[in-house]
This record gives structure tokens, C-alpha cells and sequence, in this order.
């Protein structure tokens, strides 16, 4: 008898459908435990890198949740989680992306979940409670944003086609000494661009350079939770996303940005001292 086929990969639709509700949910947590007191519980690279009760307490829901509906499933997260699975599927979740801005009630953070198939993301959602804002993408089948009405948004990301008109967000590490290599960079960006946002919330940064309301992003440092599901969602909108001279996003470099930019802005990130190294 011939051996039973291999199942079937999941449709990336009903990846995000399960990780869109489980995304609402631990928003939902995160609103509740917001109104109460809020204190940093613990700090992790640095001193000013933080985390708060409720970051565990949120991925711990979404882990509980993805593991009832997909047991086999695999789950990396940000405050720990690290679980094989054995169907192919791994979800990469930032239970709570912008901790600094949730301490300080600040309304940029949100919930950031990534289902990877075969070792490509193929649906994500970052789901921002307190800005009202959910952004959604599957790979293949485009980027949208979900505000207060029925109908979501389709993306398409900016159409500035000049580096001097460009408003370009960005983010800075967690140590002395990556942070000053990271204001080397920008001391050569800002004169070339139009101005500089730091919004302390990476997956947004990216969702923001899918919507259009900022032109482009960069940053260095980041880890797979911090961009699997934005950077999915900027793709999708028609951004090119990658490192330095053809080099994928990684923790080295992050860039987003529509093609007429991405050249530009790589070029000018590839300028010493390069913006995918500490110097």
C-alpha cells in the first residue's frame, strides 16, 4: 500500500482568520489591563529595554489560543515562547509591539502575529487597539487596513518618488552603544529627507510605510517578531523590503519602501558608516 499522502499546507486565508481573532483577544487583554496601573516589570538587553506583565500575559493568551486551534503548530515569540511544531506552521507573535509607548500610555503599540508556511510568512496581522487600526495580509492577495467601518482599505503605500520628499520613520536598539552608531546615520539621513518620525513601534512603522502615511522606514536591530507580520503587510501593499546591496531583512538592516525610494534610501543607508553596523 502506498503511503499516505503528505497533508496539505493551510490555505493563508484561515491562518488569518485564527490569528486576526486571536490578535482582537489579546487586544482586548491589553485595553483591559491599560486602564489599571502599569509598571515595568523586568528589563532584558538594557536598562531601557523592557517588559511588563501584561507583554506575558498576552502572549501567553495568544500561545493558549493558537495551540488549542493548531496543537501541531510551532510558536516563536517575544517573551519566550519557542515551540516546535510538526505541521509546517509557525506563528511568529510580539504579544505587545511599543511596550515603552503602552507604559507611558502613549497609543502607538500593538499586537503583531505572523503565520509562516515552510519557512515564508504568508499571513499577518497587527492589530493596534488603541489607534482603532487593524492591518491584514496574506501573500498573494494584497494588504488592508480595518478602521471603524464595515469595508477595510486596500493599501498601496506612498507615491513620493524623491529621497528629499520622503518622510522616513525609524528606530534605535537598546544599548549605548548600537544607539550611537544609529545617530551616526541619522545625522547623514536627515538633511537628505524630508524629516524623521520615531513612533517606538516597529510592526506600525511598517504598516504606516504600507498605508502611505509615512514614505518609507528603516531600522537595525530588529528580531523576527518585530517585523514578520508588518513587513508581510508592506509587501503585499507593493513595497520593497530588504536589507543593504540585495541582502534580505534581517537583524542587520530593515528597509521599507516603494521601489522609486528603495534604491535611493539603500544607497544613502550603505554610506559610511553603513546603517547595518555598529560601528
Amino acid at each position: 500500500m502506498d503511503p499516505s499522502p503528505a497533508l496539505s499546507p493551510p490555505a493563508p486565508a484561515s491562518l488569518l482568520d485564527l490569528g486576526l481573532d486571536v490578535a482582537r483577544e489579546a487586544g482586548a487583554l491589553l485595553l483591559a489591563g491599560r486602564a489599571g496601573t502599569v509598571e515595568a516589570e523586568a528589563t532584558k538587553s538594557s536598562p531601557t529595554d523592557i517588559v511588563t506583565a501584561l507583554d506575558r500575559a498576552s502572549e501567553a493568551l495568544v500561545a493558549r489560543r493558537l495551540r488549542e486551534a493548531r496543537p501541531d503548530d510551532g510558536l516563536l515569540g517575544e517573551e519566550g515562547s519557542d515551540t516546535p511544531g510538526s505541521s509546517g506552521v509557525r506563528w511568529i507573535v510580539d504579544p505587545l509591539d511599543g511596550t515603552v509607548n503602552f507604559l507611558y500610555r502613549l497609543p502607538n503599540w500593538a499586537v503583531s502575529i505572523a503565520a509562516e508556511v515552510a519557512g515564508e510568512v504568508v499571513a499577518g496581522v497587527v492589530h493596534a487597539p488603541a489607534l482603532g487600526l487593524t492591518y491584514t495580509a496574506v501573500r498573494g492577495g494584497g494588504a488592508f487596513r480595518w478602521g471603524a467601518g464595515p469595508e477595510p482599505e486596500a493599501l498601496a503605500g506612498s507615491a513620493v518618488a524623491e529621497l528629499r520628499g520622503a518622510l522616513v520613520a525609524t528606530g534605535f536598539g537598546y544599548t549605548v552603544e548600537r544607539r550611537t552608531a544609529q545617530v551616526a546615520v541619522l545625522t547623514r539621513v536627515v538633511p537628505r529627507v524630508r524629516d524623521i518620525r520615531r513612533m517606538g513601534a516597529a510592526a506600525l512603522d511598517l504598516c504606516a510605510a504600507a498605508a502611505g502615511t509615512i514614505d518609507a522606514y528603516y531600522e537595525r536591530g530588529l528580531h523576527p517578531w518585530d517585523h514578520a507580520a508588518g513587513a508581510l503587510v508592506a509587501a503585499e501593499a507593493g513595497l520593497l523590503v530588504g536589507g543593504l546591496e540585495g541582502l534580505p531583512a534581517s537583524e542587520d538592516l530593515v528597509v521599507a519602501a516603494p521601489p522609486a525610494l528603495f534604491g535611493p534610501l539603500t544607497a544613502l543607508l550603505a554610506e559610511h558608516p553603513r546603517a547595518d553596523r555598529d560601528q
